[in-house]
This record gives structure tokens, sequence and C-alpha cells, in this order.
């Protein structure tokens, strides 16, 4: 029940997330995209899976993710498509929430799936070798990892011919910056979430003789 949950909430942020992206807000003296605001949540919801319940089943929580935000982006960009009504005068606000060009919706897919999986494999294998301790430490390396690699991914794919090449790395480090502090600062909330999960559940899986394959969601 639990999981399932979990799952609701996981796709709702990644949903959310590429809403929000579309307003750009003043952070500090830079500016920063609104999936800001919600996006890492999704890599705290993928700790307290993959702690829980394992790397197996924070597999089965990312694809089904990357599923629904599929989804949801191509119903967009088809309603988006499609003609409008005589009446209708929201076309210009609808395009720019709606309207995600290819080259951006491709490049947040590919971020997606290879930062989530990074970050799910170093909370599983930091896991085993620490024999269960130090929860703090791998879910704040797993997000530095899984962030990186999502930003690595992103941005130049993305953003490359668009931005001065020069601005890119500061761009990428800041956000893995950004986004690392989010979770340092919900870290003690998320420490008595996976506590009270594993007592809820009775689960603390670990990790031992199964196969890290993205693709092997069943069996």
């Amino acid at each position: 029940m639990l999981f399932m949950l979990f799952s609701m909430l996981f796709t709702v942020c990644l949903i959310a997330s590429n809403l929000f992206e579309t307003k750009q807000i003043k952070f500090f003296t830079h500016s920063q995209t609104g999936g800001l605001i919600i996006f890492p949540i999704s890599y705290i919801i993928n700790d307290v899976v993959c702690e829980v319940w394992g790397y197996s089943k924070a597999r089965i929580l990312i694809w089904l993710g990357f599923l629904m935000n599929f989804f949801f982006v191509s119903a967009g960009a088809l309603c988006d498509w499609l003609p409008s009504a005589d009446y209708w005068t929201g076309d210009e606000g609808f395009h720019a929430i709606f309207g995600l060009a290819p080259r951006i919706a491709a490049a947040s897919f590919a971020a997606f799936i290879c930062g989530s999986f990074v970050n799910a494999y170093v909370m599983s294998r930091m896991k085993v070798h620490d024999h269960g301790r130090n929860f703090s430490l791998r879910a704040i390396l797993s997000t530095i990892f899984g962030e990186s690699v999502d930003s690595l991914i992103f941005f130049p794919l993305a953003f490359i011919g668009v931005i001065p090449a020069e601005e890119l790395p500061w761009l990428m480090c800041y956000q893995v910056l950004l986004k690392t502090g989010y979770e340092i600062i919900v870290l003690p909330l998320t420490i008595q979430v996976v506590r009270w999960v594993k007592k809820h559940e009775q689960e603390d899986t670990y990790d031992n003789n199964i196969t890290y394959n993205i693709f092997k969601v069943f069996g």
C-alpha cells in the first residue's frame, strides 16, 4: 500500500516538475526553472523506496514514472498540435506550457532515466557495503552522483548551441549544488520517513545477489 502511495507521489512530482519548468524564477542572484521546487523530491522518494524495498522496487518506480511522464508529455503535445476552436484565445499560454520542444523532451527523458538509476544503484551498493549503516551519507552521495549524471546529460543535449558553451559547466554545477542542498535540508525528515516506513512495512531489504540490469523489470 505504501509503495503504491510513494509511486503516485513520485509520478506527480515528475509531471508537476515538467509544468513548473516553464517558469523562470529568481533564486537570490541567479535564475532557475520552477522545476527546482519539486523535482528533487523525486530523488528523495527514490532513496526511500530503494532503502526500504530495494533496487528491484526502485527500478519499477523509475520506469513507472518515466512511462507516466512520457504519456503526459505526449498527450500535452498532441493537444497543443490539434487546431484550436475559433473562440479559443489561450493558444500562446497553452503552447508555452505544453509545447515542449522535442529536443528538450528527449534530453529530459534521457537525463531522468540515467540519473535516477545511478541514484538507486549508489544507494543499493552503499547499503550492502555499509551493512545498513550511514543512511545519511548514502542519501547525499547518491543524490550527488544521480544529479551530476542528470545534469551532464540534460544540459548539453538540451542547450548546446543555445547557451554559450563556457556557461554550461557553471550551470550544471549550480544545479547539482542546489539539488544536493535541497536533499541535505530535508534529510532529517527523510530519515524519519524511512524509519517509520520500515517499521510499518516490516521491510529492510538488502540487495544481495540481484541484477542491476535496468531493463529486467520483472523476475
